[in-house]
């Protein structure tokens, strides 16, 4: 005879959100407030969030270790607590006294602002029950257990029955709640998929350590747009928003430099001019390098093939890096263009116009297609002070006006290359 313990399956718990019972509804028939947001005084964090938090929004925060997110909510409930809401911060790894030292650190002072250290889903609940905030923070759902799963803090059951618990709770009692995530040595978030399909939004901590500036990107949002992007500079008193990113990313662009050239990239709703680089020079090796950094691998691999079919360039002696300067990662085709026109600038050793921009995704016969949102980016463009911009010859063809840039509209990337490095 052996003793064995029954696990909770979690069916013990109301299955709705509200009314014990729950009855099909017409849903012309139900009855919804006006959409009412917290705002946090963040504005680059409420943008991501898609204007401000939801009540009883479950919200779930992944990133590299010491990339920011503690330090990005920590100082978000703070500001909500000065403007009279009552906050939790619960946190597992560290105690009160480490959490009041960093909150020095960052300016971080109200008495409505409540610390608890405490990893037992059970104890957390009891404590939110009584102090009855507006919003809470958990750090990380990594080190919280529920007494109902038998397995180890961290664990994909712990963690699933835990992040299932914290939804019912926030969809009953209308408290958004803030998830830390740790992430894998992949970059994602650790635990079952489960986990980001349970919560209403998620959001990545992106940057690399060795610069200044991090970028929460919102890669599922229930109530906002996905893709939305957020810039803030780490510095000794915390975060700091970028109210103007595309001002940063070009600050020390140089000038007359080959290889250079500026693209208007379009993240969520927000248009934002980076530079691209690219280096090309002879190889040693009998395989040529092909190194990206900030735009993917197999798509400059793909670019590189339509150059040397469609235009002739001799690349397959050549080395070819590619760069967006400031750490950021970019996926839209309309960069497409950028990364052609800058691959050839360093290959002829001839410098793109410092005051011109380009635009455009590049097809494998060599063509160049229309881009979407390009009112928006030549807007951006013209603000920076650019005076020139090349973009698909039907975009050229549906646009009013030109907000006072010379507009370039072109088929192919022959076309393109004899425009901008003529």
């Amino acid at each position: 005879m052996r003793e064995e313990r029954l696990e909770a399956t979690g069916r013990g718990r109301p299955a709705t959100f509200g009314d014990a019972t729950s009855m099909p509804t017409p849903i012309e028939a139900i009855q919804v407030a006006g959409e009412y947001r917290l705002y946090t005084g963040i504005s680059e964090f409420d943008r991501v969030l898609g204007g401000g938090v939801i009540p009883g929004s479950v919200v779930l925060i992944g990133g590299d270790p010491g990339i920011g997110k503690t330090t990005l909510l920590l100082q978000a409930v703070a500001k909500l607590a000065i403007g009279g809401q009552k906050t939790l911060y619960i946190s597992g790894e560290e105690s009160p006294q480490q959490i009041k030292l960093r909150g020095q650190r960052l300016g971080v002072d109200s008495p409505l602002l409540f610390i608890l250290a405490e990893t037992s889903l059970e104890e957390i609940l009891k404590s939110v029950q009584n102090l009855n905030p507006s919003a809470i923070v958990i750090d990380s759902i990594q080190t919280v257990y529920t007494d109902q799963i038998t397995s180890a803090p961290g664990s994909v059951s712990q963690v699933q029955e835990v992040a299932g618990q914290l939804r019912w709770f926030a969809k009953r009692s209308g408290v958004p709640v803030f998830i830390i995530g740790h992430v894998t040595k992949e970059g994602a978030i650790a635990g079952p998929r489960l986990l980001e399909h349970i919560v209403d939004t998620v959001l990545y901590f992106e940057g690399d350590k060795q610069h200044s500036y991090r970028i929460l990107r919102a890669v599922k949002n229930r109530f906002g747009s996905t893709n939305e992007i957020g810039v803030f500079e780490m510095k000794e008193q915390g975060l700091l928003e970028v109210g103007n990113p595309s001002e940063i990313f070009l600050a020390e662009r140089p000038a007359q430099c080959t290889g250079s050239v500026v693209v208007c990239s379009l993240e969520g709703s927000r248009p934002i001019l980076v530079e691209l680089q690219a280096l090309v020079s002879p190889t040693s090796y009998a395989m040529p390098k092909r190194m990206a950094n900030g735009v993917e691998l197999n798509r400059m691999s793909l670019l590189i093939a339509v150059l040397e079919k469609r235009i002739g360039m001799h690349l397959s002696g050549q080395d070819v890096y590619v760069n967006v300067v400031g750490g950021m990662q970019i996926d839209e085709p309309a960069i497409d263009l950028g990364i052609v026109t800058a691959i050839s600038s360093s290959l002829r050793d001839r410098p793109i116009d410092h005051a011109t921009i380009v635009c455009g995704e590049v097809g494998l016969g060599g063509e160049v297609r229309a881009i979407s949102q390009v009112e928006l980016r030549l807007r951006e463009a013209a603000k920076m002070g650019f005076r020139r911009c090349v973009i698909p010859e039907r975009n050229l063809a549906k646009l009013g006006s030109s907000d006072g840039l010379e507009l370039v509209g072109i088929r192919d990337i022959g076309e393109a290359l004899d425009a901008v490095l003529a």
